[in-house]
């Protein structure tokens, strides 16, 4: 593992991803990186409308674009992916080898409670309530388990901090 690597958050939407890769970015005095801001930023569109103006695969396509941009930045940095970005073309064997990938766990039920507040900006939530949304957030999972279950560290999100990223990342490094 060399020191120069980028560290990757991934993890179902909902999991912690941006607000833990901020604070673990500013522990470690890295810069950090979120995908989807990267990605509006650089289409100035949200990720909800480019997926409900151009589609999926259409979507897909610009974030492997940036992701290829981020692997070519000099600088270390903490990325946050989006939660399906591990899962498209050949996204997890860059990623793996540009750094550290860690899969960011929590239960369904979480998942669930946490996005049932949160589902004006994920595209594809937006009409789910309770059951559906706990199903949809279950099937998705189960479709991603084999990629996030690749990751070079796995952890519970449940009462996870920056400090406790530090230490599985130094632990994984020796």
């Amino acid at each position: 593992m060399q020191e120069d690597q980028h560290i990757f958050l991934t993890g179902f939407m909902g999991s912690g991803k941006t607000t833990l890769g901020k604070k673990l970015a500013r522990l470690l005095r890295l810069n950090f990186i979120d995908m989807d801001e990267y990605i509006e930023k650089r289409e100035r569109l949200t990720v909800q409308s480019l997926f409900e103006n151009f589609g999926e695969a259409v979507f897909r396509k610009i974030e492997r674009s940036c992701l290829e941009e981020i692997l070519k930045k000099d600088e270390k940095l903490v990325v946050a992916l989006g939660g399906g970005t591990i899962s498209y073309e050949n996204n997890l064997e860059k990623i793996k080898k540009a750094g550290i990938l860690i899969y960011i766990e929590l239960p369904v039920a979480t998942l669930s409670q946490r996005l049932e507040n949160a589902k004006g900006k994920r595209p594809l939530l937006k009409n789910l309530r309770g059951e559906e949304l706990t199903t949809f957030i279950n099937n998705k999972l189960n479709e991603r388990k084999d990629y996030y279950n690749k990751a070079h560290i796995i952890v519970s999100g449940l009462s996870l901090t920056p400090q406790i990223l530090r230490e599985k990342i130094s632990e994984h490094k020796q």
